[in-house]
Parts: structure tokens; sequence; C-alpha cells
């Protein structure tokens, strides 16, 4: 069964490139990241495909926190040509990173390619490799490593939710309650989401000093 591509692209006659180009895939098109996010649950996509500058002013990278969230395991390549280098910098770092970054006009070859790597190697079979790794290091902590990393990463985009949805400063106490570990262990997850431009830092003022009763 051929791999399921999902492609943000507004502009037809790049989508018409697409179509040559990986016609041994099964595509989607929509044209807008508001598009992607309500299509997805419905039909769960093998690779992604981003385009930056979208129909009705919408911007690829301003969805990619959200895409990530809905297909955490699911390889990202975005394909513009109206990034600048920091901007493409920051799309490839961080938990809601993209996976390939590409410029337009895009190298046929190198976009089947990279598609072709992103079906490969990336994704679900990244986690995989991630566990053998450790279990090759011959630590005997290492399925409590690769447990903790997930739990972390699970527990940080619910903190995001949460804080998000409230108008309130969070509240530590809560927080270190609700899931059950330490009030350091909270403000490490508020620090870590501000340090990666997941969380304002007037959420929390004191992230880079937190009073001594707290950190």
């Amino acid at each position: 069964m051929p791999a399921n591509v999902l492609i943000i692209e507004d502009d037809d006659f790049q989508y018409e490139i697409y179509e040559e180009a990986l016609s041994q895939y099964k595509l989607t098109r929509v044209k807008t990241g508001s598009e992607a996010l309500a299509l997805i649950p419905e039909k769960r996509p093998d690779v992604l495909i981003l385009d930056h500058v979208l129909s009705e002013g919408e911007l690829g990278l301003d969805f990619l926190p959200e895409l990530k969230e809905l297909l955490p395991f699911v390889p990202i390549i975005i394909v513009s040509g109206a990034l600048e280098v920091h901007q493409q910098i920051r799309a490839l770092q961080g938990p809601r990173r993209a996976h390939f970054c590409l410029p337009k006009p895009v190298d046929v070859h190198e976009l089947q390619r990279t598609v072709e790597i992103a079906l490969a190697e990336c994704g679900e079979k990244e986690l995989i490799k991630q566990f053998e790794a450790l279990e090759r290091s011959h630590r005997v902590d290492a399925l409590d490593l690769f447990s903790r990393s997930s739990d972390r990463l699970a527990r940080q985009t619910r903190i995001r939710e949460i804080v998000k949805n409230s108008r309130e400063r969070p509240n530590i106490s809560a927080l270190s309650r609700q899931f059950n570990v330490a009030r350091r262990t909270i403000i490490r997850d508020l620090q870590e989401l501000i340090r990666r431009g997941q969380l304002e830092p007037e959420v929390y003022p004191e992230w880079e000093n937190p009073p001594a009763d707290e950190a």
C-alpha cells in the first residue's frame, strides 16, 4: 500500500510538481494549516509537506507546534522560498521540530530522496532507534531513562495546554499535585517550555531565577 503524503500548499503549479515527483504515493492536498488540522484526525498521513506562505494569510510555521502535537511521530518536510536562515534553524530545532527544510524552487530529485529517507528512517523508527541505542549502552536504567523522557514530553505538552487555556499564572503547587512530581520538576518544565518558545516568558516571569522556596 502506498504511503500517505499530506501536502499543505496553496500554489497550484507547485502542487503539480508534487503530483509528478511523488506519483508513487497517495497524495492529499489542503491549502491552509487550518484545513490540515481539521483533516488530520480523520486521515493520518505518513509524511507531511508544509509550505510557509499559505492561503488566507496563514503561515505554515505558525502551525508547526499544533501539527506536531497531532502527529508527534510523523516526519514533516518544510518546502519554502520565504524563510530566513534563522527561521529555518528554529523550525529544525526542539521537540516540535520539522525533520527537513528544502528551498524553493524545489529540486525534484532531492524532494524524492527526502521523502524516501523520511519514510525509511524518521518518525516512530527514530523512537525505536533511540531505545535500541540505550539498550546497546548496557545501562541498567535504559528502560527507565526512555520512559522518563517520554513522560516528560507528555507532561510538558499537557502543562502547555493548561497554561495557555488559563488567564492566571501557573500554580506550581497545583501542577505538582496534578502530575505527582516535585515542584522543582514543574519549574524545570516551565523553564524548558519558555526556552523553546512554546510559552511566553510572561506566564512565569521568574523562570530564569525562581524564588529560593521554589527552586
